[in-house]
């Protein structure tokens, strides 16, 4: 018996040191081999095509220095961090082919490479114990040069993207010019003490395009877009005459590149209420109005979309008016909207209609089906409020578009003619024989062209896309959402550098519980239809009950013993009412959590279970073979 168990500890140690041997030689192998496999969804670990081909179009060698001091004060999560842009750079050294080319530094007080650190524009942070340290990275290119001062765990999914856009601006001779027309402060305005209007800042939005762009101001009375402009983005373009979108509709004909934001609840453009005598403010609207009839379409400028799978919040707070759109709100098949992530559309229109013949509709975001037009007034409101009386169109709503094809103008019998302030027909005459001839009228697009409609604008505003944080003393600006991703792209594809869309469009990592919205949606379609049923109830009753009651307080000494107590009736039916709405209403919330409840059990618990109960099982296999062995 001891020999046998001898024997058997004998060849168990044996098969234990033959397995380490065989896992050290297979590694060995297979890290000759540099074999690699990213099993994530969407390869959210590998370098985009967009980054591949932005590197096989160098010329000439690019130098990455990359600034991590190595001490002990630096946070530990920083550390790990660290180690994931040193892989990422690996990456990058890889796919190069021999012209991209990493130097890791430690810069050190004192030392020749916090000197070059500083140089490159690498900036220094403070931790919570005042010690400086460095964490950036510069890419030079011949005589070109481009820093990331800072680089932090919360920008880590737009981490390829920004050192790919680094690389590219460095290696491009001369920036694309876009245009930007926009009734907004965009770009940023001084202080003005006679106008009472104080600085700020230019949009995100705009310091990221001018990093890559050549921007330009194109102001709202203009009667020719500048030839040097062959991408104009317009954002709110309220009051626009009808000589602009002359210039607008010459622009596009001759081959420019058009994004337009349009809104008809501009919320972060307050304007006065002239037919307010006590000075309130509305939100501003902007559209295309001859433009935009001319493509076929109209947007809704007296309402706009609440979406009850889409809303933002959730019970009291809940808001339908303010979209939070998924991906699988976005069009999957297109390369900007296919990967942009989540977008935050405050109190957005939409577009109704056909185009017209000649060209062709890509949407490229919608609504759910469970969505419907509501006022302006309505459209603020939150929680229960928002709710009443909602009833979905069954049908999503185009929020943005493409519309592509051979543009022909809007405008056949001509330029329109500016306002003329003076009434005498031959001071106008004598006026017009002044004017300068102005260049022939475009009657149609050479070649097929394509332009982008949004219906928000507020979604572009630092408000509603980004988030200012103080990281160890420097201001960093931390996307929330994917709205400025959405923006970007667009201008990025139309202004011909596709490869750099082509890695934007995969930047988000957000996957949002698509299956549970659909669960609530359905949920709250069959529960608002009972709730605007007894609601209607309600009403009537207490419509009832009014009536009843003034007859009853002017004739109260011929009221009958009847009367009376179908008063009393309609008032035990309104108790009635009220309850089961409040029933319903709880009932509603109960089913919600209750799915969000089960949903997280599911994804956290379940591969733990099943684990276990292989576990078990296996077990219980095992002990079932060494009794068959021991009989």
């Amino acid at each position: 018996m001891q020999k046998k168990h001898l024997e058997s500890l004998l060849y168990s140690t044996g098969g234990v040191a033959a397995l380490v041997v065989i896992l050290i030689a297979a590694n060995f192998i297979i890290s000759a081999f540099n074999i690699r496999a990213d099993l994530t969804q969407g390869s959210v670990y590998t370098l985009s095509p967009g980054t591949k081909a932005i590197l096989s179009k160098l010329e000439a060698p690019v130098k990455i220095r990359f600034y991590f001091s190595q001490g002990s004060t630096v946070p530990v999560g920083l550390k790990t961090f660290a180690k994931r842009v040193e892989d990422l750079l690996s990456e990058f050294k890889h796919a190069g082919g021999g012209k991209v080319i990493i130097e890791k530094l430690n810069p050190e007080p004192d030392s020749d490479a916090e000197d070059s650190a500083v140089l490159d524009g690498v900036e220094g942070q403070l931790t919570n114990t005042q010690e400086k340290f460095y964490f950036g990275l510069a890419v030079n290119f011949l005589d070109q040069k481009s820093a990331l001062p800072v680089l932090a765990p919360d920008r880590e999914q737009l981490l390829e993207y920004d050192i790919t856009r680094a690389i590219s601006r460095v290696a491009s001779a001369a920036k694309p010019v876009v245009g930007v027309m926009s009734a907004l402060p965009v770009m940023g305005q001084p202080l003005n003490p006679m106008k009472k209007q104080q600085p700020s800042e230019p949009w995100t939005l705009i310091t990221e395009l001018q990093n890559i762009f050549t921007v330009k101001k194109v102001e709202r009375n203009v009667d020719k877009i500048p030839d040097d402009i062959k991408v104009l983005l317009v954002i709110h373009p309220r009051d626009l005459s009808e000589v602009t979108e002359y210039a607008l509709d010459q622009f596009v004909l001759r081959g420019g590149k058009m994004i337009a934001f349009l809104d008809s609840y501009a919320y972060f453009d307050q304007q006065p209420d002239l037919t307010n005598p006590f000075g309130t403010n509305n939100a501003g609207q902007s559209t295309f109005n001859f433009l935009l009839k001319h493509w076929g379409f109209a947007m809704e400028m007296s309402k706009v979309v609440a979406d009850l799978t889409y809303a933002s919040g959730t019970g009291a707070r809940l808001l339908p008016g303010l979209l939070a759109l998924p991906q699988a709100a976005l069009n999957k098949d297109d390369v900007v909207t296919s990967q942009v992530g989540n977008l935050l559309v405050p109190f957005g229109s939409a577009f109704t209609g056909k185009p017209t013949e000649g060209l062709t509709q890509t949407v490229l975001v919608q609504s759910s089906p469970n969505a419907m037009f509501v006022d302006l007034i309505i459209a603020t409101l939150s929680g229960e409020p928002s709710t009443r009386g909602f009833q979905p169109a069954g049908t999503p709503y185009t929020l943005a578009m493409r519309l592509s094809g051979k543009f022909k103008t809007a405008f056949p019998e001509g330029k329109p003619k500016p306002y003329e302030s003076s009434r005498d027909p031959k001071k106008a005459e004598e006026a017009k024989a002044d004017e300068p001839k102005g260049e022939p009228q475009l009657k149609e697009s050479a070649q097929e062209n394509s332009i982008v409609l949004v219906s928000d604008v507020d979604m572009l505003s630092d408000g509603a896309a980004v988030e200012v944080q103080e990281v160890f003393g420097q201001r960093l600006v931390v996307p929330k959402n994917g709205n400025l991703n959405f923006a970007q792209s667009l201008i990025e594809q139309v202004s011909g550098d596709y490869d750099l869309t082509k890695l934007r469009s995969r930047a988000a990592f957000s996957r949002p519980l698509t299956v549970v919205q659909q669960m609530e949606s359905r949920a709250q379609q069959s529960y608002l239809g009972k709730i605007k049923e007894l609601e209607d109830n309600l009403q009537q009753t207490q419509e009832k009950l009014t009536k009843m009651q003034k007859a009853r307080g002017t004739q109260a000494s011929v009221m009958s013993a009847e009367q009376q107590a179908e008063i009393d009736n309609f008032k035990t039916k309104s108790i009635e009412t009220r309850k089961e709405l409040k029933d319903l209403r709880r009932n509603l919330r109960e089913e919600s959590e209750t799915m969000q409840f089960w949903t997280k059990l599911v994804n956290i618990g379940l591969v733990p279970f099943l684990v276990v109960l292989l576990g078990i099982v296996l077990a219980m296999s095992r002990r079932n073979k060494q009794r068959a062995a021991a009989k």
